[in-house]
């Protein structure tokens, strides 16, 4: 009798928002056995973490691991700097949201976890059309740092690079929900907001509770957020 083949494996960074949620429901359609990773960076709450931890139970990730890396100590950012207050109108430019070197640590870590796992993909939910401007956030900061691990991983080395796959990047927030909700995403297990209370209630205000809002109403489903 034939042996039943193993899953493919693929790490996704998983925050407990909209697009991470999504991004992980997109691994388990492509076949994966999905190993989730949250990174508890010093971030303003926790109540993202806690929606992570029941986004990836409900949607059935192997495991979920949370890597604590306080790159706070640094601050530049209004999500990691108590000091600074989270703009609440729209602005021209990068915003102050913006958390330096962000994306590129937590792939990273998902490469190096990648690697331990055997794993052939990582699964990022950057988005590139409704966003805020991040420039981690881009195709070509994806194309780099799929180049990077083509670089500097055994697995690529020997022949089998891990894929780092971006499904989101083209697709507007209206698009995001409506793919999620395809795959049976539950948003109302999400946390967007960047200044969510310890509840995860979101204040409605910021520029991404804006975009999840808009992102509902374009694509005519009802907004499921718990607002404070």
């Amino acid at each position: 009798m034939t042996e039943p083949t193993a899953p493919k494996r693929a790490v996704v960074l998983l925050s407990g928002g909209l697009d991470s949620a999504t991004a992980l429901a997109v691994a388990r359609r492509d076949g994966f056995a999905c190993y989730a990773l949250s990174v508890a960076y010093g971030q303003r709450h926790a109540s993202e973490l806690d929606a992570a931890a029941c986004v990836a139970a409900s949607q059935g990730a192997v495991e979920h691991r949370v890597v604590h890396l306080d790159i706070n100590q640094f601050g530049g950012s209004a999500l990691t700097d108590p000091d600074l207050a989270v703009p609440e109108s729209a602005s021209s430019g990068i915003p102050l949201t913006y958390v330096p070197a962000r994306n590129t640590v937590m792939l990273a870590l998902a490469l190096g976890w990648a690697e331990v796992l055997d794993a052939d993909a990582i699964y990022i939910g950057v988005n590139a059309v409704d966003y805020s401007g991040y420039p981690d956030c881009r195709p070509a900061f994806i194309t780099a740092f799929q180049s990077l691990a083509n670089l500097a991983t055994r697995r690529a080395v020997e022949g089998a690079p891990i894929a780092i796959t971006a499904p989101l990047i083209d697709l507007t927030k209206a698009g995001i929900i409506q793919l999620g909700l395809s795959l049976g995403v539950n948003y109302a297990q999400t946390v967007s907001c960047y200044q969510a209370d310890a509840d995860g209630r979101a204040c409605g205000r910021c520029d991404s509770c804006r975009l999840r809002q808009e992102g509902f109403l374009q694509s005519g489903v009802s907004d499921p957020t718990r607002y404070a």
